[in-house]
């Protein structure tokens, strides 16, 4: 089996919308995560958290904030890429807004480990 890493994206005023929302509306975009991590079984490695907050460091020593869409992630463990792909398929995080996005990687060995 492999693990893959799965990045959750979403755009800045999603995430504002998504903090404003009420407590009985976050109440039921869990339950459908918790539909889609019951259908993942024992591949769903690690649910993740939600991310924030994001910073980019920069080779002189320098950091900014980021500018990029990582809002969250999950850890799967499948046979391959391909399966993992389908574990995804209808994530609720995807039906949230049109330009939310989930991307997948490969969790590659350490080289000499």
């Amino acid at each position: 089996m492999e693990k893959f890493m799965v990045i959750y994206q979403a755009p800045e005023e999603f995430m504002e919308q998504a903090a404003t929302s009420s407590p009985e509306d976050m109440k039921k975009g869990m339950e459908q995560w918790m539909v889609w991590a019951e259908k993942c079984g024992d591949g769903l490695v690690d649910m993740g958290t939600p991310l924030g907050g994001g910073q980019k460091l920069l080779p002189d020593g320098s950091s900014a904030n980021s500018s990029g869409q990582a809002v969250g992630y999950s850890v799967l463990q499948a046979e391959n890429l391909d399966a993992a792909k389908a574990m995804l398929q209808g994530h609720p995080h995807l039906a949230w807004n049109g330009a939310c996005k989930i991307e997948v990687y490969q969790m590659m060995p350490v080289p000499g480990q």
